[in-house]
């Protein structure tokens, strides 16, 4: 009877362990994002856009361990720039050596900057609000301006960029997620 036990012990931990081992060993893929695309009408709107963000909506297919791939539907805000007058704006992100970005990619394509819509205090979704001409945090009232940088409120940093690109006459973006509540803009993760 203690033989019995001890094997069919064995047994459901080995059936416990493969998934649980599955879910903390890291893909191959999940070292980099996939691409999304933006609508036609969607990139049309970011380029006739002057003084207003633009809201984007895009799909994200995400996976988690063992469970199926799943779609869903997201968004970020996206903002008509001159290059030069943004760094200007943001010091904050283009503080690496000779002035480049702190983030492993472009911050400014195309013309535009693309904003996570997770505010860097507590991963929050911000607004804007047009009335103010700023963007407003509900959850702990931090304040960002068109140009996402931190005007007021417990954030420790403005706006997280994403990275933009044209391919094959499509503007694409790619999600990522930031660790909050940190001055430095550390990834977390890539969606893919």
């Amino acid at each position: 009877m203690a033989g019995a036990v001890v094997t069919m012990s064995g047994v459901i931990g080995l059936g416990l362990a493969i998934p649980i081992v599955g879910g903390l060993i890291p893909e191959q893929s999940s070292a980099s994002g996939t691409w999304s695309p933006l609508t036609k009408v969607e990139l049309g709107e970011l380029e006739t856009a002057t003084q207003k963000p633009v809201r984007l909506s895009f799909s994200m297919t995400t996976k988690d361990a063992y469970l199926p791939e799943e779609t869903m539907e997201d968004y970020v805000w996206g903002i008509k720039v001159d290059p030069a007058r943004f760094q200007a704006a943001r010091p904050d992100i283009f503080n690496g050596a000779g002035g480049k970005a702190d983030v492993p990619y472009g911050v400014v394509n195309m013309g535009f900057v693309i904003f996570s819509p997770l505010c860097p205090h507590l991963g929050c979704r911000y607004q804007w609000d047009s009335s103010a001409g700023q963007f407003h945090c509900p959850c702990h009232g931090s304040v960002y301006n068109f140009d996402g940088a931190h005007l007021s409120g417990p954030a420790p940093r403005g706006l997280d960029p994403l990275p933009l690109r044209e391919q094959s006459g499509i503007a694409q973006l790619m999600w990522i997620r930031y660790k909050s509540t940190t001055p430095d803009r550390i990834v977390i993760s890539y969606q893919s």
